[in-house]
């Protein structure tokens, strides 16, 4: 039967990390894969993931299941995270997720069970794997407008005008913060105007959050998803720990359906735990219980915020380092956007060819949209980086 299928294709991320790898030259450098990166180029532990880590060694006395819903400690303590008081927990059904991405797929399989007719739309552009993701659900995918390139900024306007076109008892999906891969974030108007749009539609919006605390700050990221929370009747939100808790390869996120009554949620609840079975059967437990720990222990979740705000500032200076060295080399006030935008990514306008160009003659490992990783760029790369970008721009 396996010799039917022809090869997949490559996964255009992935790919560049391979061929990131292969290439021996000692000053190249990683723009592509988003992982945050200190100022020596290293990945980090944060200090209080690891305390946690040796904490559960030693007080951990079995590896049972832990049951379809994951940890029910993690899955309350994230629901608090992302939305604090802007909503009833008793409304909530949440189950644990091997990280954000099974997350936006465990939430695709929901919708495909609660409304096989529903189109889930995805903001142009958005990351490469979302609509994958829904795709291996089932649910047809639109797409609506969400960035202008001309300001740099949320491309409002037409961004509401789609949205009150759209049938009711569709789904928005939202990225929550930090936008993958733009930057570019809604205001707290242009949230309130998204939620008005997004009830009076009847549209469920589904929120990825990513990138919390990478962006203004923990509380401040969440401020839109809580805006819907406090608007409309229902919603969902995939969330991840990837990033700001440094655990990328434990998986560790979940996956939050709001109902607009408990009596539903408790029905959501059933369902979320049949979508588990159906599909991995049990969460990984590790990660999980690592920011429970975290979180629970007020010491612990001190240190960590500490820590995350040191992740945010350093984005924040090589955004302007960037942008400032940019403009200095091009004469070009547009690059001056670039500190404006929050989180992880931004995009160059860059033609594929010029994408190209970085790569082969100046060793800069860039995405094929312009998609540049903001967070993985260290200080000392900064004006080797930008004379690149400034070359490749001119031609």
């Amino acid at each position: 039967m396996f010799e039917s299928l022809a090869p997949a294709p490559p996964d255009a991320i992935l790919g560049l990390m391979a061929t990131f790898r292969a290439d021996p030259r000692p000053d190249k450098v990683d723009l592509g894969v988003g992982v945050f990166r200190d100022a020596d180029g290293r990945t980090p532990i944060p200090a209080a993931v690891k305390t946690a880590e040796r904490r559960l060694l030693e007080t951990q006395t079995t590896k049972t299941y832990v049951g379809l819903e994951g940890d029910a400690g993690f899955n309350a303590a994230m629901v608090g995270l992302v939305f604090a008081d802007a909503l009833d927990p008793a409304r909530v059904a949440v189950v644990q997720s091997t990280g954000g991405s099974a997350a936006v797929k465990i939430l695709a399989d929901l919708v495909r069970r609660a409304a096989p007719g529903a189109t889930v739309h995805v903001p142009d552009p958005t990351w490469p794997n979302h609509p994958p993701l829904l795709e291996a659900a089932g649910v047809p995918v639109g797409v609506y407008p969400y960035f202008d390139p001309a300001t740099g900024t949320v491309a409002i306007d037409r961004m509401l005008t789609a949205l009150r076109a759209m049938p009711r008892g569709d789904v928005v999906l939202l990225h929550g913060c930090c936008h993958n891969p733009t930057g570019a974030d809604p205001t707290g108007a242009e949230w309130a105007a998204i939620a008005t749009a997004l009830r009076d539609g009847g549209l469920v919006p589904l929120v990825d959050m990513a990138y919390q605390g990478f962006g203004d700050g923990l509380d401040a990221d969440a401020g839109g998803a809580r805006i819907l929370a406090r608007t409309v009747p229902e919603m969902m939100a995939a969330v991840s720990c990837s990033k700001n808790f440094g655990i990328y390869r434990d998986r560790a996120g979940c996956a939050i359906a709001v109902a607009a009554d408990p009596a539903r949620a408790a029905v959501l609840r059933t369902q979320l735990s049949a979508v588990i079975r159906a599909g991995h059967t049990m969460p990984p437990d590790h990660g999980a219980a690592v920011v429970r720990t975290v979180l629970e222990d007020p010491a612990l979740r001190a240190g960590w915020l500490e820590e995350l705000d040191a992740m945010r500032d350093r984005i924040r200076t090589v955004r302007t380092l960037l942008a400032d060295a940019l403009v200095r080399r091009t004469n070009d006030a547009a690059h001056a956007r670039l500190a404006g935008q929050k989180g992880m990514f931004s995009r160059i306008a860059a033609t594929p060819a010029q994408i190209e160009a970085l790569r082969t003659r100046h060793g800069v490992y860039v995405v094929g949209d312009g998609r540049i990783n903001i967070a993985g760029l260290a200080e000392r790369d900064v004006e080797r980086v930008a004379d690149a970008i400034a070359d490749v721009l001119r031609r």
